[in-house]
């Protein structure tokens, strides 16, 4: 049996790397590896800018990858918390066994995962739509210098 409480954590603690499909599918799920992919481009992003300054035009494409990435974890995390018991229990327990009670550890789990998911895709679509109006602006000087 797979416990509910460890599920939901373990995606709000390492979902941006997949960690919590690795736990309940195991590492033959494909969608547990797509967590990789934009996560690692987003840190790079976060390096680069942090690196090259906020000029980096690069920076400004993959950043938003990294908050999407987490934002994509920690609404698995809500999924999995919210999860019924009994549906959970038929999922991801032995057949024939009744489900177990999983307490508060989930709820808090999913009290940690909506406000970090809030603050984390709303800092993603405001960077996001800063760093574009930016460009935006850059591309009207250009062309009004022409």
């Amino acid at each position: 049996m797979k416990s509910k409480t460890l599920a939901t954590w373990l995606a709000v603690l390492g979902g941006g790397l997949g960690v919590h499909r690795l736990y309940m599918r195991g590492p033959r799920d494909p969608w547990a590896w797509a967590f990789w992919p934009p996560t690692l481009v987003g840190l790079v992003g976060v390096w680069r800018m942090r690196q090259l300054g906020q000029d980096d035009m690069l920076s400004w494409a993959l950043i938003p990858l990294l908050g999407l990435s987490l934002s994509v974890a920690m609404l698995s995390a809500i999924v999995i918390g919210l999860t019924p018991d009994e549906r959970w229990a038929a999922r991801h327990g032995a057949p024939g066994e009744p489900p177990v009670a999983s307490g508060w550890g989930p709820v808090l789990g999913v009290i940690t995962a909506l406000m970090v998911g809030g603050a984390v895709l709303m800092g993603t679509i405001a960077f996001g739509g800063q760093k574009f109006f930016e460009w935006e602006q850059r591309q009207a000087g250009a062309d009004a210098g022409r």
